[in-house]
């Protein structure tokens, strides 16, 4: 039998393990490549770190492992470029790896369609000037944001370092009662550990970067995996939200 091998390029170092814990529970081969830029939650920053060179490298370190799906791991890096942008970014990602490619930002919107969510709270990390820019992203994608919260967190190192305590805390104090689902943006911040309880004290799904991420790059794979441990959206749902 085939085990799905699904390849991420993850910027720097923040909260990759997610992935080999996310690989444990769902039995599948998740390898990880890594690129680098500054470290910096800034739009010039965010431009080069997820510039067509630096992805074709990403692919270029994956493709020994074969993968069956690429995904672009860093959801600021491709929202920065804007709908279009973040569309040609993935199609020149594909043509690098040979296999579909996605990226985080497009993880969301497809996770979000999966579970019939229109209406969003974010609650982003980033500085407000870049959290703004993915909530135009989503809103292109027919998303409504009924609030989005900004942590001001200038680096990606700084995001991986927050406590599950301290995203729970992010989370409750940040979500919306019109909201259908919490958006958490970051990749750099660990979550898959904490999602059980974002989705208990929220009563609603909970979407957050690395968790969509994997769940996209299974979904361009063809592999439909059940992991209640990975919230709502890896769970067997027999309903979706209400609109």
């Amino acid at each position: 039998m085939h085990t799905p091998t699904i390849g991420f390029i993850y910027p720097d170092h923040a909260a990759e393990d997610d992935y080999p814990r996310a690989a444990a529970l769902l039995g599948a081969e998740l390898p990880v490549a890594h690129i680098y830029g500054t470290d910096l939650h800034a739009v010039p920053e965010l431009l080069d770190l997820g510039s067509p060179e630096k992805l074709r490298h990403g692919a270029s370190l994956l493709a020994a492992a074969e993968p069956d799906a690429v995904v672009w791991a860093c959801t600021s890096g491709s929202f920065v470029y804007g709908p279009e942008g973040a569309r040609g970014q993935v199609g020149s990602l594909a043509e690098a790896a040979g296999v579909p490619a996605s990226s985080t930002s497009f993880a969301f919107v497809e996770a979000a369609r999966a579970l019939g969510v229109r209406r969003v709270a974010v609650v982003a990390s980033y500085p407000e000037e870049v959290a703004r820019l993915f909530v135009d992203f989503l809103a292109d994608a027919g998303i409504e944001v009924v609030s989005m919260s900004s942590a001001g967190i200038d680096t990606a190192a700084e995001v991986g370092t927050l406590t599950p305590d301290q995203v729970l805390t992010l989370a409750v104090t940040n979500d919306h009662p019109d909201a259908q689902a919490l958006l958490i943006p970051d990749t750099a911040m660990h979550t898959l550990e904490v999602l059980p309880k974002l989705e208990a004290a929220l009563g609603k799904p909970v979407l957050t970067a690395n968790q969509v991420t994997i769940w996209e790059g299974l979904r361009l794979a063809g592999v439909t995996t059940v992991a209640a441990e990975l919230g709502a959206l890896f769970a067997e749902r027999s309903r979706h939200v209400d609109h």
